[in-house]
């Protein structure tokens, strides 16, 4: 069987086989260096380094030869070739010294990055979470924003909407339905739904003590004709206000805008209930206190609320006749509406809490 060519020699042939390789690659390398000292280092580089020396750098005598060179004046050809017969006469030991400053001025050229920014890069990057997990986070976010859009809907249908809209969940069967006419004394207004407390017992016309009766039901404004009497009564109550301001009848005439000429409402007070039929509504300013006067009619039962509903910016003002029982048989009124009528202004909404914050500055 013939060997294969490429079958290494055992024994002593493979020592000396291995000998002549490592002479080989002597040599090659020896070659490679004498090669590199023959090339001298480019002369526009060394002049980079000569004409910006470090801080404190002292010149060798081959960087002084370079700057003798670039003050010659001389075309950057003649510069190249001076240099390098410059570098040819010189011996091994001189070129050593050459390239050894060639390669320090390099690294220095190609110096390395402060150390903060390596920290700067070494800073952990902020976390990017993958898609699946974006997507995941972002069904979770839009799950719980609809859950508080429903959460806000239901506590403002349940709990806000029956304070500022009482009809909305009433029947159409008229409050009003026969029967026993209770003692105590109420406005009941069957187109709004509304059955509200009067509070008869505010003697003055003093704007704090109306507002501390509004917060129990509607007040009786003082010096006004009585239910039975001729003459005008007065009833006035809030539309709406700050939510958060006491009393539960803040919003008990915000649907009184709602009332029309023929509507009709009562007022029912010693077990006996009056009826009064709408002929007149008029928005007029907070200073005309006129309304608080007597009208053309023998009977009659004012309605007066603040409008637009939840502002202090006008009044408006329902009329009715009484037209049962007949109000032939009334008594007359022992006041002459003297004192509503020198009120400076007709009662309105208790402050804002907006209102309120304004004034504490």
């Amino acid at each position: 069987m013939e060997p294969r060519d490429h079958q290494q020699p055992a024994g002593a042939g493979r020592r000396k086989h291995l000998a002549t390789r490592r002479d080989a690659i002597a040599d090659l390398l020896r070659q490679r260096v004498k090669a590199a000292y023959k090339r001298s280092p480019d002369t526009r580089q060394e002049m980079q380094e000569v004409l910006h020396p470090e801080a404190g750098e002292q010149l060798s005598r081959h960087q002084k030869f370079v700057l003798e060179l670039s003050k010659s004046g001389k075309p950057m050809h003649e510069i190249q070739t001076a240099w390098h017969e410059y570098y040819a006469g010189l011996t091994d030991s001189d070129k050593h010294e050459v390239w050894r400053e060639f390669y320090a001025g390099q690294r220095q050229i190609v110096a390395p990055r402060p150390a903060a920014e390596h920290h700067r890069q070494r800073q952990p990057r902020k976390y990017n979470p993958p898609a699946p997990v974006r997507s995941l986070l972002f069904g979770l976010g839009m799950g719980v924003l609809v859950l508080i859009i429903f959460m806000f809907s239901f506590f403002n249908e349940r709990f806000v909407a029956p304070f500022i809209q009482p009809s909305r969940t009433a029947t159409n069967i008229p409050i009003i339905a026969g029967g026993t006419v209770s003692d105590a004394p109420e406005l009941i207004i069957p187109k709004i739904n509304a059955e509200l407390p009067i509070i008869y017992n505010v003697d003055t016309i003093n704007e704090q003590a109306v507002q501390n009766a509004l917060e129990n039901g509607v007040v009786h404004y003082a010096d006004t004709a009585l239910p039975g009497q001729n003459g005008n009564g007065v009833i006035v109550g809030h539309s709406s206000n700050n939510i958060l301001n006491p009393g539960k009848y803040k919003f008990a005439f915000v649907l009184l805008h709602d009332l029309t000429v023929g509507d009709t409402f009562y007022i029912q007070t010693d077990g006996k209930r009056y009826t009064y039929q709408i002929y007149q509504r008029e928005i007029v300013k907070p200073t005309d206190v006129s309304v608080l006067g007597p009208t053309d009619k023998a009977a009659t039962f004012s309605l007066i609320t603040c409008d637009p509903p939840g502002t202090s910016n006008n009044r408006l003002v329902v009329i009715g006749e009484q037209i049962s029982p007949d109000p032939g048989g009334n008594l007359v009124a022992s006041g002459q509406n003297k004192l509503a009528t020198e009120s400076a202004v007709i009662p309105g909404n208790s402050p804002s809490l907006w209102s309120r914050i304004v004034k504490l500055f």
